[in-house]
């Protein structure tokens, strides 16, 4: 029987188990973590070694060297049998203590093989839970418990695991704030069209794992009014899309939205992608047709549905992802940034920002395809229109001059992720948002690929399969920098640089040193 079950729920024994384990008690039953140290430095304070680092503001405060982690509690039934292609069901209270001291099952299936994060893949039924790292695991008064970061992960809304190393809180726990990683259902399970089945039921998991926090924070030290959602990529997109859901608004109270990859997929894209999928797989587009699948079946026809060839880059340049959150009328009324301009999400402050050559790592093997394709006829390929080439050019010169294989990891970049900063800046408005960029470049790769703010988001500098995206050095002051910017934004509301706003279009970017630039996506401008 697979962790989680009831074969892990057992009774502590010894008093030593009580003091190695912390416990809490939760709406569904009683939970057992296990201490282990916070880390090596702190955000602008005193590293283990006792030496100084520069910085003040609320990580220079520490809240100790150690925190517990709880690990796979799951806040939902598992999604098979009768409750698979289902919304989610909350999970039903146990007996005894639930054994939470390693992670639970994951989403993701099987060896992904070399990523940019490490996100490993966990086998089980029960895929629907979260991760509790807290500094202080005791039930707190609301007006006294301490903010909250809850983490939704990337992978295209097909991959990915809240697993990850990276995606530990204990630097935010040093930090003094609880931090939660929750899981969803991906891929066609997550997201694809079903015609009987309930639409969106990857956001349904984000929404229900949000309840859980506010039903169940307070009893690990935090304060369920203080919650800030949130993540990179898809996990970015993911917390956009949370932020304009009317229907979402009651389970966070701040956005933070890492390389945010929005999907709004329409519904007829949705449906056309649904009824695809079910005539490959050879069964009726309906809940009983795809139940009589294995899990692996599914995987494997959704795999070649959703391969990148010419014809599928175009199409997710243009539309975007085939699978992710769609606009089904129900949970999701309208895209994104349209219900930012009808004023959704509009008084819950905002960070959203990009790395520079998120997609540039994508065609660094292109050179040699590339050596006879002219400036032009790459933007011609790339989709932009022959009226913006020439202002593209003009204000990507510095791109342009490093050689076509950067300019087309520009293009890419600024189609998928950079453009939509400034869409989401506009339908905004007023709306109290800050915006960045990582323009830091990897000591790997020579700039600011996909994924590399991450671990400086999470002060993880030391953690491992770092060197691989950042170098062998990467700037631990540049960590320390962008790492309390998040837990500025997450105790007080503010990131600690100048809000954005049309007049001055001040964005942080974060680099060696960091600065605050006037319209630093100015180069993208063309394309909007």
């Amino acid at each position: 029987m697979e962790r989680g079950t009831s074969d892990s729920i057992t009774q502590l024994e010894t008093s030593d188990d009580a003091v190695q384990h912390p416990e809490v008690t939760i709406a569904a039953g009683r939970v057992r973590g296990r201490w282990r140290p916070t880390g090596a430095t702190t955000s602008g304070g005193e590293t283990s070694s006792g030496e100084t680092s520069s910085g003040d503001g609320p990580g220079s405060n520490t809240i100790g060297t150690r925190s517990a982690a709880f690990l796979g509690i799951p806040f939902a039934e598992a999604p098979v049998g009768e409750l698979r292609f289902a919304a989610p069901v909350p999970k039903t209270p146990w007996d005894g203590v639930l054994d939470a001291v390693a992670f639970g099952a994951t989403a993701q299936r099987g060896d992904q093989g070399v990523t940019l994060i490490p996100e490993p893949s966990i086998p089980g039924d029960s895929t629907l839970n979260v991760n509790v790292f807290t500094p202080v695991p005791e039930p707190a008064e609301q007006s006294a418990g301490m903010p909250v970061l809850v983490w939704i992960h990337g992978g295209g809304y097909f991959a990915g695991s809240p697993a990850s190393p990276w995606y530990d809180g204990r630097a935010f726990n040093r930090d003094g704030v609880v931090t939660v990683s929750i899981s969803y259902r991906l891929g066609f399970d997550g997201f694809g069209w079903i015609s009987d089945a309930p639409s969106n039921r990857g956001v349904r998991d984000w929404m229900l794992a949000l309840e859980w926090v506010q039903q169940n924070i307070a009893a690990f030290g935090g304060d369920p009014s203080r919650v800030t959602i949130a993540g990179q990529s898809a996990g970015g997109g993911a917390v956009l899309t949370l932020l304009g859901m009317e229907s979402a608004q009651h389970l966070f109270h701040g956005v933070y939205a890492l390389s945010a990859a929005l999907a709004d997929v329409q519904p007829d894209r949705s449906e056309e992608f649904g009824r695809m999928m079910a005539a490959r797989a050879g069964v009726e587009p309906t809940r009983a047709g795809w139940s009589a699948l294995s899990e692996e079946r599914v995987l494997d026809v959704q795999k070649k549905a959703t391969e990148l060839g010419a014809d599928a880059l175009d199409s997710v340049l243009d539309d975007g992802l085939p699978l992710g959150p769609a606009v089904d009328g129900e949970l999701i009324l309208r895209p994104t940034p349209e219900s930012f301009r009808v004023g959704v999400g509009a008084d819950k402050p905002l960070v959203l920002g990009t790395a520079d050559d998120e997609f540039t790592m994508a065609v660094t093997d292109a050179a040699a395809a590339l050596r006879w394709v002219t400036k032009g006829g790459l933007l011609r390929r790339l989709g932009v229109p022959k009226s913006e080439r020439k202002a593209y050019l003009r204000a990507n010169a510095d791109v342009v001059a490093k050689g076509k294989v950067r300019l087309a990891g520009r293009l890419l970049t600024d189609r998928v992720f950079r453009a939509g900063v400034l869409r989401v800046l506009a339908a905004r408005g007023e709306a109290p948002t800050w915006a960045y960029r990582f323009a830091w470049p990897s000591g790997h790769f020579g700039f600011a690929e996909h994924c590399l703010d991450v671990p400086f988001f999470f002060d993880c500098l030391d953690g491992p399969s770092i060197e691989p995206l950042a170098g062998p050095t990467p700037p631990q002051a540049l960590a320390d920098t962008v790492h309390r910017g998040a837990v500025s934004f997450i105790v007080d509301g503010e990131p600690g640089w100048h809000r954005y706003d049309e007049a001055q279009r001040i964005t942080r970017v974060f680099d060696t040193p960091t600065r605050d630039v006037s319209d630093a996506y100015a180069s993208v401008r063309p394309l909007v």
